[in-house]
């Protein structure tokens, strides 16, 4: 019922003029013999989601744990809220009303989605993440939706949460005080965006934060934290501003850190060259399955950029201290997994274990505690 309801309310709103309450006007028009006030307030709500929200996903976007939503066909919805993929009983009458939100969405986002551009990468007004893909490319319509973080956690909650050993935060802690720069890893959805905005907060208050990002994810309560968002091209295909331009205009922003949300191409070039300029105790996050193929990932990314593997190792070495590994269990649970140090031997990068979640401390230990007592009592 409320399908045709809809269609029934959307072509009467577009072809009659209402006064302000023109949706509840239009509502009570088409949904005949309805008077029941709550049934007509689900049917409102219904109607409203359909033409102005997210449709039958509005429900599951509000709910405070929900980190994704996915729509892989008109009868395949998943979700995920923090322990693993899982069915829900919603669905679309068919593809076409499939097609439909996500073509509203993208146009939400400022962005086209049609048979000539049949995918689209956006961030919606509200900070959660789209995409979608139309067939051919699918064989049926798909969103892809990650909702932007709605709580802050600090290092104290993370470790009731079981996503590290107390002495593990106190080690990282003591990193964040020490100016050491950092890298927070992982696959997608492992955490890393989390853990980056609770070790956000215990950067000093006097220091200037600057935040770069494709899409505002980063919950921090830092009290001096400027952050700057990258820009998609409009509909014309124009506009288009990216984290590489981005690092570039922080650096003109008197930063004490910078923290670049997550970083995949030529802006780690910038990145790099910025905390070879006396930016300590920058971080960033990347991709990599673990601690040691992030070497790999940085000679991949500098080829992105057209720098040459010893190059690569250069800047790398001399800017980054520290990576911070995160895994995502069976049972859900995301937790740092793997701490190393970054060493350079000869021209080439290696990660020596600092520490592990199942074996416990390794080789780089020591040298990094060293490093870490140098820092407190360097003047």
């Amino acid at each position: 019922m409320t399908d045709a309801l809809v269609d029934r309310v959307r072509r009467r709103l577009v072809t009659e003029a209402h006064p302000p309450g023109r949706l509840d006007a239009a509502v009570r028009a088409e949904s005949h013999g309805i008077v029941d006030d709550a049934v007509f307030a689900r049917l409102r709500r219904d109607v409203a989601a359909e033409l102005h929200g997210a449709g039958p996903l509005e429900p599951l976007l509000a709910t405070p744990s929900v980190t994704d939503v996915l729509v892989n066909a008109p009868d395949s919805v998943w979700i995920d809220r923090g322990h693993g993929m899982e069915r829900v009983h919603v669905s679309f009458a068919d593809d076409a009303a499939v097609r439909r939100l996500a073509q509203r969405l993208a146009a939400a986002a400022g962005r086209r989605l049609d048979d000539a551009a049949p995918f689209v990468d956006a961030v919606l007004p509200d900070g959660t993440r789209l995409h979608a893909a139309l067939a051919p490319l699918a064989p049926c319509t798909t969103i892809s939706l990650r909702v932007l973080a709605r709580r802050r956690h600090d290092l104290d909650s993370l470790v009731a949460g079981g996503a590290a050993p107390a002495e593990i935060a106190e080690l990282l802690r003591a990193v964040v005080a020490a100016r050491l720069a950092f890298v927070v890893t992982g696959g997608t959805g492992t955490g890393k965006t989390t853990l980056l905005g609770a070790l956000l907060d215990e950067i000093p208050p006097t220091e200037r934060v600057l935040v770069i990002e494709d899409a505002a994810e980063l919950v921090a309560a830092h009290p001096h934290l400027v952050r700057l968002v990258c820009r998609g091209a409009n509909v014309e295909g124009a506009g288009a501003i990216g984290l590489r331009e981005l690092v570039r205009q922080a650096l003109r922003m008197r930063p004490d850190r910078l923290i670049v949300g997550e970083f995949r191409g030529a802006e780690m070039v910038e990145l790099l060259v910025a905390l070879n300029t006396g930016h300590e105790g920058s971080a960033a996050t990347l991709h990599a399955n673990s601690a040691a193929d992030v070497p790999a990932r940085f000679a991949a990314l500098g080829a992105l950029a057209g720098l040459a593997a010893p190059a690569v190792t250069s800047l790398v070495a001399s800017a980054i201290d520290l990576v911070v590994h995160l895994r995502r269990g069976r049972d859900g649970l995301r937790a740092v997994a793997e701490i190393g140090m970054l060493h350079r031997v000869g021209d080439a990068l290696r990660v020596v274990p600092v520490w592990d979640r199942l074996t416990g401390d390794g080789p780089g230990a020591a040298d990094l505690r060293a490093v870490l007592d140098a820092r407190v009592v360097a003047p």
